[in-house]
C-alpha cells in the first residue's frame, strides 16, 4: 500500500474513533458518572486519545508523502 493510502486509512480510522467516543460519552452511563462529578470512564477516554492519535499520525503521513 502507498503511504497516502495509510494515511487517509488512519485519517477515517481517527474519525470514526472520535464519533464512537463522542457517542460514547452521551450514553446514559456517562451521565450519572458526570452527575457525581467524574469526567469519562476509560473506554470513552481510549476511544478519544486513540481517535485523536490516528488522526495526528494520518495528517503526518499525508503531509510527508
Amino acid at each position: 500500500m502507498s503511504s497516502r493510502s495509510i494515511g487517509i486509512l488512519l485519517l477515517v480510522g481517527g474519525v470514526t474513533l472520535l464519533v464512537g467516543g463522542y457517542i460514547a460519552s452521551q450514553s446514559t452511563s456517562e451521565s450519572i458518572r458526570s452527575f457525581f462529578g467524574f469526567r469519562f470512564g476509560k473506554e470513552t477516554m481510549w476511544y478519544i486519545i486513540g481517535g485523536l492519535a490516528a488522526c495526528v499520525s494520518g495528517i503526518f503521513v499525508l503531509k510527508g508523502r
